[in-house]
Parts: structure tokens; sequence; C-alpha cells
């Protein structure tokens, strides 16, 4: 239990963002996608999650890990449309109407509550992606499920001190999750190796270089420097570790980055692109579309339209 209590402090938690949404559909997205971790509150209505469509009672909380393209309906199963990520992004609106009354929260009959968040170990490593969970159900969890319309209260109101419990009820939502994966006892095997290699500082080495040097060489011969092991190894010695090869780690922070930047500031599409180490636009482009599944300048209309 130490190691996980370890792990639990090393996490950095940031608030993205929550709603209250009112659904104005039937849909289907087939490939669901978010940087952010997203948990989900059913409020009224219907949710199907996966391959198998599995139901989301109401009060349940959907967990859809930061990183992981999934299938959610929201509706009764059958009825609607299926659409890609690209088209919800796109047209939000015209599947989902925000609540902003306090009063009117889970009273429509088809309603839920999100809240969208970041958990990185050191403030590097995205903690709930690297663990390669699939989307998964949590039930019978008030405090949880309180949790959630907490930061969404908080969310709609201009009160004092607003950021401040935003945060400290976010940062109880990510211990409540873990907590939630311990009892369960699900991805135990992953939450050990976890514990074993965030302990093994060539590897946090090579964490806090790669977030501090995003825009410049991240070669492997630059990356075996760090770590102070040789090139032919450094890669295999990353993978033994983490489960997924350097370069490809890489890309997942550099893309990560340009979401932030996209969602933060009003640098061209060059800049961020250049910011994150990609001197070719057209290719960086490529790239971005290829993991999040929409051009870079959409996925910044759909945030300036979500936090509008």
């Amino acid at each position: 239990m130490e190691d996980y209590n370890k792990i639990i402090e090393s996490l950095g938690v940031r608030f993205i963002k929550s709603k209250n949404l009112v659904l104005q559909q039937p849909f289907k997205v087939r490939n669901y996608y978010d940087v952010g971790n997203n948990l989900i509150l059913l409020h009224k209505g219907s949710i199907f999650f996966g391959e198998e469509e599995h139901e989301v009672e109401e009060g349940e909380l959907l967990f859809v890990p930061g990183g992981r393209s999934t299938i959610i309906t929201y509706g009764p199963a059958g009825e609607g449309r299926t659409i890609t990520n690209d088209d919800l992004i796109t047209n939000r609106d015209k599947f989902f109407k925000s609540n902003n009354d306090l009063d009117l929260i889970g009273d429509d009959e088809q309603s839920h509550s999100y809240v969208s968040f970041e958990a990185k170990v050191f403030d590097s490593v995205n903690f709930f992606a690297s663990l390669d969970l699939p989307a998964f159900l949590i039930s019978n969890n008030n405090k949880l499920a309180n949790l959630v319309i907490k930061v969404v209260e908080e969310s709609m109101q201009d009160l004092p001190g607003k950021e401040r419990l935003i945060n400290i009820y976010t940062e109880n939502i990510v211990v409540e999750i873990v907590r939630h994966i311990l009892r369960n006892r699900m991805f135990v095997e992953q939450l050990a190796t976890n514990s074993t290699y965030f302990k093994d500082p060539r590897l946090i080495d090579l964490f806090n270089y790669i977030k501090e040097h995003l825009g410049g060489d991240l070669s492997n011969k630059v990356l075996s420097n760090v770590a102070n092991v040789s090139e032919d190894y450094v890669g295999q010695y990353f993978k033994m570790l983490t489960g997924i090869n350097p370069q490809d780690y890489i890309e997942y922070q550099r893309m990560e980055r340009a979401v932030f930047l996209l969602r933060t500031t009003k640098k061209s599409i060059r800049e961020i692109g250049k910011d994150v180490g990609y001197k070719d636009t057209a290719y960086f482009c490529r790239r971005f579309k290829m993991m999040f599944g929409i051009p870079a300048g959409k996925m910044r209309r759909r945030e300036s339209a979500v936090n509008s």
C-alpha cells in the first residue's frame, strides 16, 4: 500500500473543464477520444459504451481515460445516427445543450454531468494512460458522484475561492478513482508495474528532460546521455519499464502540449508546431489529425465554442 501512496503523492492533478449537459438527439460516436480523462455521471436517460454496448445506469459513473478511444452511445440504443469524433466536435451544439442553472442539474430526462482533468506522474506521464486502461463503469459510489456535482456547481458560479475548491474536489476525484481500482482489484498488475518504475531515478530524469525539451532534439542519442545508458539500449530500457517506446511517448507528449497551447494561447498553428518540436508545419498537422481525428484548427474552434 505504501507504493500506491507514493504514486498518488506523485500525481499532479489539473482541472480542465466540467459541464452539465442535456441531450438534444440520440447518437453514437464510434471513436470518442479526448486528451483529458473524463468522468461522466449519468443523471437520467441512457448511455452505453464499448464494443459490447455496456449500459450505464442512472446514478452510475463512466470513466474514460485520456488518450483512449472508445464507442459511446447517448440516448436509447439503436436510435439516432452513428458519427465520428470529428462530427461531435464540429457539431456539438446539435447534440448537447449546456445547462447553467444550478436548480436544474439532473432534472432533464436525458442529462449527464462530467469533469475533465489531467493526472500526471511528476507532471510528465499521463497516469491513467500509462495503465493502458479501457473505459470502465463505477457503481454505488455516492462520494464520487457528489464530487462531480460539486465541481459542476462551482464551475457554474463566480464565487470567491472557486478555483481552489474545484482543484480540491478534482484531486479528491482522482484519489477516489484510484481507490476504486484498488478496492475492486482492477488493473493491479499495471499499478504494481508503475509503482516499480516510478521509483527509478533514471526514468524520472528522462520524463523530466522530455517535458522540458519538447521543442528540441529528443533523439535516442540525446536520451541515452540523460539516462546514462547506451544509445542502442535506451529504447529497450524505456519500453521495458513503461510498455511504450520512447519516440511514441515523446510524440504523445508533444501532441498533448499542442492541445494545451491550442486551448490556452492565440499562437498560430505554425508556432505551436515549432514549439512542440515540428519544423514542418504540414507534417505536424498530419500527425495531429492522425492522433486526434480532427485538424488542429478545428480543435481550437471546438475548445472556443465549448468554453464560451
